[in-house]
């Protein structure tokens, strides 16, 4: 069983690979390669053995955190809790505090059931697939086992939001502005009303209070109905939903229309360019980003570039590529002057800075936006064959791309997780790209169904 996933390690709380035995190994041989490894160009030199801990607000976060500790330092390293923070605050401490790396203890936006664990490099970024790779050899031979709490540190979250304020200029940047925020009973919710109203704003917080079981639950950002709701039932300028770990934000303007990754980046993209700003006008952002977005953004002169999915594939684009700004759909966003991962609070507050500083309504800077028709079909497939390989579907892909031209797209991908090929199609008409994807999901069916 691979331990690793795409985003750390995940599973149900105490079963493999969430259970104290692999836990406990994992942050041993962590701390231990942690130690031994030369630091990333970008990290602060003499990086101390010191690992920071945070974490969302799953019951099972404490008793991961205790394992973790004795761990850690069992390896001979020291260990410091920021206790509930979001994903982004524990990279953020890592760098600040000169640390060899941090552990978030989160599942993100899976139900409280599931816990996870991230790794975050001495540089504030996750770390390589092949650090994942050397622990996951390294688990099955002894590490010492043991348990322990660990005091948590308020003022290393309050450094954090200190970081946050910063990044908009002046004392209350947002004086004026009302912002209603979805906490998605999650890391932020000790922190977003503190944060925006120590910014200005008049700020309305809802799904702010967990319990442990709560978190995501009919909430946050893969439920926006709530905040739409909330968002017209306070008045407000504009609403934002966040996720579990707080590293991603979806927001709406004032009339309830949702602005996701795509639209966010458009607005952030628009007004770092007309700052001059934006180094070589160019984003990242994945291959499931509308093609709407690569328009919008080409009549103002920026350049799309595209990367494979998974915020960690975004951040070692813009970092190989000097890109400031790029991010995902899911709204999981990187301004790689102000952060080194995606961090809902940071993405809101910057968009809500931009409104305030513009005089115009989140509507009215997203105008420029039209999103293309899309169409995805998910094709049970009895095996995964090279998709260039199977009869038929490369012609059925080249005939779809030549009848759409520079005016639509295709992707093809399979699940990583499920036996499905997906289709998916962009172009200007509706009925068109519906008849394209079933050709192709017919030829696919076929071959493979």
């Amino acid at each position: 069983m691979s331990l690793f996933g795409t985003d750390g390690m995940r599973a149900a709380f105490g079963t493999p690979p969430l259970d104290r035995s692999t836990v406990q190994a994992v942050g041993y041989w962590f701390a231990r390669l942690s130690m031994l490894a030369d630091p990333p160009a970008d990290a602060p030199a003499g990086a101390r053995p010191l690992l920071v801990l945070g974490g969302d607000t799953r019951d099972s976060r404490e008793e991961i955190t205790g394992w973790l500790a004795a761990a850690v330092h069992s390896a001979g390293a020291e260990v410091r809790s920021a206790g509930v923070v979001p994903t982004p605050a524990v990279a953020f401490l890592v760098t600040e505090l000169g640390a060899m790396g941090g552990i978030v203890i989160s599942a993100s936006h899976n139900p409280w059931t599931d816990n996870g664990v991230k790794l975050i490099g001495p540089d504030g970024f996750k770390v390589d697939p092949s650090v994942e790779q050397a622990i996951e050899d390294r688990v099955g031979a002894p590490a010492p086992d043991g348990a322990g709490g660990l005091r948590e540190e308020s003022a290393l979250a309050d450094r954090y939001l200190d970081h946050l304020r910063a990044s908009l200029p002046g004392a209350l940047p947002l004086d004026g502005l009302r912002v209603a925020i979805d906490a998605a009973n999650g890391a932020a919710s000790p922190h977003a009303a503190r944060l925006f109203r120590s910014l200005g704003a008049d700020c309305r917080v809802t799904c702010d209070r967990p319990d442990g079981r709560n978190i995501n639950r009919d909430c946050g950002s893969t439920c926006t109905d709530r905040i739409v709701a909330f968002t017209r039932e306070t008045g407000s300028d504009l609403g934002a939903a966040l996720d579990g770990d707080a590293d991603r934000a979806i927001l709406c303007d004032h009339r309830g229309r949702i602005c996701d990754g795509d639209v966010l980046l458009y607005v952030w993209a628009s007004h770092l360019a007309a700052r001059d700003l934006l180094p070589g006008r160019r984003i990242v952002a994945t291959t499931m980003s509308n093609m709407g977005l690569e328009r919008a953004l080409e009549r103002r002169g920026i350049e799309v570039l595209r990367c494979g999915i998974g915020d960690r594939e975004v951040a070692g684009t813009m970092r190989r590529e000097g890109v400031r700004l790029g991010g995902e759909q899911s709204g999981h966003l990187l301004d790689l002057d102000l952060a080194t991962t995606g961090d809902g609070l940071l993405t809101a507050a910057a968009i809500a800075g931009i409104v305030a500083a513009s005089g115009r309504s989140l509507a009215d800077l997203a105008s420029g936006f039209r999103r293309f028709p899309q169409v995805l079909r998910n094709v049970t497939v009895r095996e995964k064959l090279p998709l260039d390989g199977v009869p038929g579907l490369s012609d059925a892909v080249a005939s779809a791309e030549r009848e759409l031209g520079s005016s639509g797209r295709v992707l093809l991908r399979y699940s990583g997780t499920e036996p499905l090929a997906r289709v998916m199609i962009e172009g200007p008409d509706q009925q068109q790209i519906e008849a394209l994807s079933d050709r192709i999901a017919r030829v696919i069916e076929t071959e493979l169904g």
